[in-house]
């Protein structure tokens, strides 16, 4: 094989990985964006459903507690482990004031 030859197989295969790697690229930046399934992502753990256990941030180098198992991840505290937003029940109780209301001035 020729020098030319090698040269010219080299730069096609790096083309090929840039190529692909753009388009993960490109993927990866659209996927942040869309919603999932179930809502949209959580903002805290970003979708992932787990966030760093307390073990592994206020402890020297140790993990392993039983909130995670000893894996150092725990279920995600606001979304509850579904990985989407999701929103606050609220309840809004209208009652009628006697009198016409506390809006008037006399």
């Amino acid at each position: 094989m020729s020098p030319g030859v090698a040269i010219q197989q080299v730069a096609q295969g790096l083309s090929v990985l840039a190529g692909a790697w753009a388009i993960k690229s490109f993927l990866d930046a659209t996927e942040d964006q869309k919603p999932m399934a179930g809502g949209f992502r959580c903002a805290t753990c970003n979708g992932s459903r787990r966030v760093p256990c307390l073990c592994t941030r206020w402890s020297d180098n140790d993990v392993g507690c039983g909130t995670c198992s000893g894996t150092g991840m725990m279920r995600c505290s606001s979304c509850g482990g579904s990985g989407t937003g999701r929103p606050i029940p609220v309840q809004i109780r209208a009652s009628s004031i006697p009198g016409g209301g506390g809006n008037q001035r006399t």
